[in-house]
């Protein structure tokens, strides 16, 4: 009895990986498909199988923010804190991946919302030192480019008064500029021309230093791309929206 039961037992964990690679497959479908629900289950299904997967880990991440982006407050806080979760474990596993250091620069920024004061200071140098570990190890990481572009530029925008009260109580922010920002903007595009969100964003950067007419040609090119990833439809609307006034005021 014992001797069968090891049997079934070793066969079931054989089948294991096997399982996980499935799941794997099903999951990058859904994402493809622009079904982040789906995707989630199955990234989680896989991990199930395979806890030292990092790749599932990594995935579960970017699927919980993926849906808390577009999610009510309350929905959005547990899917954000469940995706640093995640990607704490997939950094874990796989430190020398960049995708996992990538992954957990986004959700930290994104739980950095939910939070205020020290912990949100905290947060924010997080998210800058992951962005910087994905590029070190993946130099042509687009996206990490991305996020420390939004870094500087949110840092860079905020009010003098927020800045001395972050010195003064946790020890400051590093430096950040808008002109710092809008060229690691121009670093994702060269790596990733055709996502949308790039150009978006490099856009609303040429507008904060008042480059109307290099705005106005980012959320042109932002429009004629073709719908890549799910949140391509909002960035769209909110590049039309920012074109429109671009045009009034420069007539």
């Amino acid at each position: 009895m014992n001797k069968i039961f090891r049997l079934l037992l070793g066969l079931l964990l054989m089948t294991l990986p096997l399982a996980a690679q499935d799941q794997m497959a099903q999951g990058d479908a859904a994402y493809a498909r622009f079904d982040n629900i789906a995707a989630l289950k199955f990234f989680q299904a896989a991990y199930a199988a395979d806890t030292t997967n990092c790749t599932a880990a990594w995935k579960v991440s970017r699927s919980h923010v993926d849906i808390g982006e577009l999610a009510a407050k309350d929905v959005q806080r547990t899917n954000y804190y469940e995706g640093e979760k995640f990607a704490r474990k997939a950094v874990a596993l796989c430190p020398k991946d960049d995708m996992t250091h990538l992954t957990l620069a986004i959700a930290v920024g994104r739980v950095a919302l939910m939070e205020g004061g020290k912990k949100k200071v905290e947060l924010s140098k997080e998210v800058k030192t992951e962005a910087e570990a994905t590029i070190k190890l993946n130099p042509d990481n687009d996206i990490a480019y991305h996020v420390l572009g939004r870094w500087n530029r949110e840092v860079a925008n905020l009010s003098g008064i927020l800045k001395a009260f972050a010195k003064v109580l946790y020890g400051g922010l590093p430096p950040a500029s808008r002109e710092k920002a809008a060229e690691l903007f121009e670093k994702a595009v060269a790596l990733n021309p055709n996502y949308v969100n790039h150009h978006f964003e490099l856009g609303i950067t040429y507008e904060d230093m008042d480059k109307l007419d290099l705005a106005r040609a980012e959320y042109e090119k932002a429009l004629a791309l073709p719908k890549t990833v799910f949140s391509d439809d909002v960035h769209k609307k909110e590049a039309q929206a920012r074109l429109d006034k671009i045009i009034k005021k420069m007539k």
